[in-house]
């Protein structure tokens, strides 16, 4: 665990506390290198996070600190990624909590700006879209997420890089937002971002829930509910990996999750991984996702079933 994480509030203090901590790391680097082994290049970790940290997030810092010699953790409620009608306003801020958990995980600076350092000139005229991909799942019962989502972590590669300069960056984020994480994935090929991007798989309680800050909205009965998710998925991967899914197993699947009484399914599809369309004979990586409500909570999760 490394000594309580500096927290930053502003764009140019993060920029300057990212270089000084990678010019430190690599004078430390030179002071224990020998002519057997010397000094590596010293890397920086990245985790966006919208704050509310849970365990899912500590394995993400955690990973980071492994991997890399200075690790940020940003913790940002990003307007642009509510809709109308969305959780916005009473999304949970809990700086407190959550600088604890970073720093436990092992997080050296906390990036914690307001609107005003994020977006001086109000709602941004030029964002990032998303494209085809925005448009489906998440996209097309969210219209706008993504390009909210993809506008402000491009704003955080640029401020980070910035600083990193010649440093290599690595970005970690987690497979539940598997197509999030697509779509930050194309959009670092797409922009040349030099950065790198380091995909962790779910983290899940012991009985399978995905974890996710929108959990503390569940009652006892609802989160009890909520693991008709999870098992659904697990169902379909065992039916794949046995004999093969069919529609008719899909729709069986869709009916078990509406089936649970205050559940409300919004969409569970079997896709390419790759390109988020229907699976190929021939598809490497196929993912099943499903988003519900469950009770006024609207959960997502994925599992890849080959």
């Amino acid at each position: 665990m490394t000594s309580s994480p500096i927290i930053i509030r502003s764009v140019d203090e993060l920029r300057q506390s990212v270089s000084s901590a990678l010019e430190r790391a690599q004078e430390q680097a030179h002071q224990q290198a020998t002519e057997e082994q010397p000094a590596a290049p010293v890397t920086l970790g990245y985790v966006a996070t919208m704050g509310a940290l849970h365990e899912g997030h500590a394995t993400l810092i955690r990973r980071a600190r492994e991997q890399n010699d200075v690790v940020v953790v940003s913790v940002f409620v990003n307007p642009l990624q509510f809709g109308p009608g969305e959780d916005y306003e009473k999304y949970p801020r809990t700086l407190e909590s959550d600088v604890q958990v970073a720093q436990e995980a092992g997080a050296d600076i906390v990036f914690a700006p307001d609107n005003d350092q994020m977006y001086p000139s109000g709602t941004p005229l030029i964002t990032v879209s998303s494209g085809k991909l925005g448009n489906l799942f998440e996209g097309k019962t969210r219209p706008g997420h993504f390009d909210g989502a993809l506008t402000v972590v491009n704003k955080f590669f640029n401020i980070l890089k910035s600083g990193a300069r010649h440093h290599v960056v690595n970005a970690y984020f987690g497979r539940k937002d598997a197509q999030q994480v697509s779509l930050i994935q194309r959009m670092v090929q797409d922009f040349n971002h030099d950065i790198v991007i380091k995909p962790v798989p779910i983290v899940r309680a012991d009985d399978g829930l995905a974890l996710s800050s929108r959990n503390q909205y569940l009652s006892a009965e609802d989160r009890e509910r909520a693991l008709v998710l999870s098992r659904t998925l697990a169902m379909l991967r065992e039916q794949q990996i046995t004999r093969g899914l069919t529609e008719d197993d899909i729709s069986a699947a869709r009916e078990r999750i509406d089936a649970v009484e205050g559940v409300r399914l919004d969409y569970l599809d079997v896709i390419d991984s790759e390109t988020f369309e229907p699976p190929a004979a021939d598809s490497s990586k196929v993912l099943a996702l499903v988003a519900a409500y469950v009770g006024q909570t609207r959960l997502i999760d994925n599992m890849e079933l080959n």
